[in-house]
């Protein structure tokens, strides 16, 4: 089946702040250029989604609470973080360098309509709900979703 639309899906499966705004300039550059994007937040990715730095449901258990609070969306660098220190060093460069922040590129892909879809069977291991993660999503749907998006799409990155 040919795509009758450029499409392009991304897995963001890292949590690591260099890893999610490399996702985030593919996919908004491709949407610019017209490309229909979306992206599927699976495990780690889901840190970018959650609405607090320790966001925690009613119904997790205890482990669930204690895996939420170790991975906050306090992103790291995925080489040399060096204590929390590499993602400062990158944030005051990328500003220095007067490049678009995480953030700013996260609220500029939803301003050029990228898909964000949080995998559910990630949300039920993690004790996820629509209420821990951000309005902003577009669907919560499992694999079956992901791999129609990846067969119609022309580009299929694994971030």
């Amino acid at each position: 089946m040919k795509p009758d639309k450029e499409k392009m899906t991304i897995i963001l499966f890292s949590g690591d702040m260099d890893r999610s705004i490399a996702a985030f300039t593919l996919a908004t550059t491709a949407a610019s250029a017209g490309t229909e994007v979306s992206i599927f937040f699976t495990f780690w990715g889901l840190n970018l989604l959650k609405k607090s730095l320790f966001t925690l449901g009613k119904s997790q258990s205890i482990l669930q609470k204690i895996f939420n609070i170790f991975s906050n969306s306090n992103l790291p660098v995925s080489r040399m973080n060096m204590c929390g220190l590499g993602p400062i060093m990158m944030k005051y460069l990328m500003k220095k360098s007067r490049t678009a922040s995480l953030n700013d590129l996260m609220s500029l892909a939803k301003q050029l309509k990228v898909k964000y879809i949080a995998c559910t069977t990630s949300c039920s291991i993690l004790g996820l709900s629509k209420e821990n993660l951000l309005d902003s999503i577009d669907e919560f749907a499992g694999a079956a979703t992901y791999l129609n998006e990846a067969r119609e799409s022309k580009i299929n990155l694994f971030i």
